[in-house]
């Protein structure tokens, strides 16, 4: 059967959330909103493309800081309201110049940094 991006079930804002996993280790590293578009525009260039929600506009993961995601697989939850992207990550996911952006654990309700900025 043919994938089709609008066969997903969007929000009110026609967006769905992207879980962002790397393909070697299973780390989670973010994550972020697609459109179809940004899910079509990722199946056909194998460059993960989000869509901003604060610029209003695609996003090509590192194409201003080089830290490119590579799709190597995309995957549909069983309610086709989620996806997760399987990645060949380069350099950090996050803004933060962290490897994730899941460095912050919360335990006996403190939040602690577990992961320091990459050098």
């Amino acid at each position: 059967m043919r994938f089709d991006p609008a066969s997903l079930n969007y929000n009110e804002a026609g967006l769905v959330p992207v879980v962002a996993q790397a393909a070697d280790s299973g780390e989670v590293l973010m994550l972020a909103w697609m459109n179809a578009e940004a899910v079509a525009r990722t199946l056909q260039t194998g460059r993960v493309t989000y869509w901003s929600r604060s610029r209003s506009a695609f996003w090509v993961k590192g194409e201003s800081s080089g830290h490119v995601q590579n799709l190597v697989e995309m995957r549909v939850d069983c309610d086709r309201d989620a996806l997760l992207v399987l990645v060949e990550q380069e350099g950090p996911a996050c803004h933060t110049n962290r490897r994730s952006c899941f460095y912050t654990a919360v335990r006996d309700f403190e939040e602690v940094v577990i992961m320091e900025p990459m050098a």
